[in-house]
């Protein structure tokens, strides 16, 4: 008797984590194909043809290499009229000298080098507004010092994004492929996330950009006081002022090959670690709405492995098993299929066949990265 009761409890058990875990897999579909196929079906509208001036902004310590490296680049574009203001924070390699003799050969080349003492907040965010209220057009494009354009039109691509109730357009930048299952998952961690901002931007929930490719209007960063809201915070020049920012009608995104500005991955998993760092210690200052749907997205992930192996452990023979087993596959096949889609419109198409492996590898790494932040929260820019 004692043992019927038990198996009757445990069957019991097995119902109610099936129920539980179908509304876990509810949640991740409605993620999937109500906000991130909207990328993967995302057709482009049609852009401006008007190429008013734009500054574009760099902000660099001890990247010389890069500097010489990735300027030229810059320069190369087949773009009507743009200046390049370079800030140089504090550098203790030869970067002066370079963009100084740069500068004698470059008209369009604006050089503001800051002494360390002179950044008086931790972080590239007072370097940063240093550059957009030393330059002198209207709209402004933001890179990085280690990104390279993989087109001559990233500019006109990026600023055709632009129509007269636009003021910020969301780029993509890639890192470049690498051997290794480190690069596959920072190349996995780097679709994904711009999987997230932009397809939630498409459906007029903007909250995130990232700084190696932003574009938006000087006078929208003047009228909301650029970064003073959050200069404390060392991270989040780009996703928190977008996030501040940012509303469904004057933000859109360009994704054409043409506008990706590729960047080197991390060669460590540590450096790739602090990197992840910066980037959730930003998230953690999102606006309520945002930090709710991401975080219920990340929870509905979580749940959906852990009670997934639960009810294998507990159920794996029963019928409780079987629907479980129907329910993941479910999922999963939503998720490649979204994957897939969104993967070749990004050129990351190969990742979904392994985004299986890759989801559950990234999520217990995200993990990892947001509980150490509990710990350790502070970081730094360079």
């Amino acid at each position: 008797m004692p043992e019927e009761l038990l198996l009757d409890a445990f069957e019991q058990i097995g119902w109610i984590m099936l129920w539980v875990f179908g509304l876990v897999v509810l949640i991740q579909l409605v993620y999937y194909w109500a906000i991130f196929s909207r990328l993967s079906f995302y057709k482009r509208k049609n852009t401006s043809e008007n190429y008013p001036p734009v500054s574009v902004i760099v902000c660099g310590r001890n990247e010389y290499e890069n500097f010489e490296t990735n300027l030229p680049l810059i320069f190369n574009q087949d773009y009507p009229e743009f200046e390049v203001v370079v800030v140089n924070d504090g550098s203790d390699d030869d970067s002066f000298f370079f963009l100084h003799e740069m500068k004698a050969k470059e008209p369009r080349l604006k050089v503001i080098n800051l002494q360390k003492k002179l950044n008086f907040f931790s972080g590239k965010k007072f370097p940063l507004a240093v550059g957009i209220r030393c330059s002198k057009y209207p709209l402004l494009v933001l890179t990085d010092a280690d990104c390279s354009p993989k087109s001559v039109h990233w500019l006109k691509e990026m600023v055709a994004g632009f129509d007269p109730q636009t003021e910020i357009v969301l780029g993509y930048a890639p890192h470049s492929k690498k051997p290794g299952l480190l690069n596959k998952l920072i190349r996995y961690d780097t679709f994904f996330v711009a999987l997230q901002y932009l397809s939630f931007a498409l459906a007029k929930l903007p909250y995130m950009g990232v700084g190696r490719n932003l574009s938006y209007t000087k006078d929208l960063f003047f009228r909301n006081k650029g970064f003073t809201s959050h200069y404390q915070i060392p991270t989040g020049d780009d996703d928190l002022f977008v996030n501040m920012v940012a509303i469904g009608k004057n933000t859109r995104i360009c994704i054409h090959p043409d506008t990706w500005m590729a960047s080197e991955p991390k060669d460590s998993f540590l450096k790739w670690f602090l990197q992840k760092k910066r980037h959730m210690i930003a998230g953690n200052f999102y606006n309520g709405r945002i930090k709710f749907l991401l975080g219920l997205f990340g929870l509905s992930q979580l749940a959906f492995y852990v009670l997934f192996i639960l009810l294998m452990v507990f159920a794996n023979l029963s019928t409780v098993g079987y629907i479980a087993l129907v329910m993941f596959g479910l999922r999963t096949v939503s998720m490649m299929i979204v994957f897939s889609l969104a993967g070749k419109k990004l050129e990351q198409g190969r990742l979904a066949l392994f985004s299986p492996l890759l989801d559950a590898i990234a999520l217990a790494l995200s993990a990892l990265f947001a509980v150490s932040t509990l710990f350790s929260p502070k970081t730094s820019w360079k």
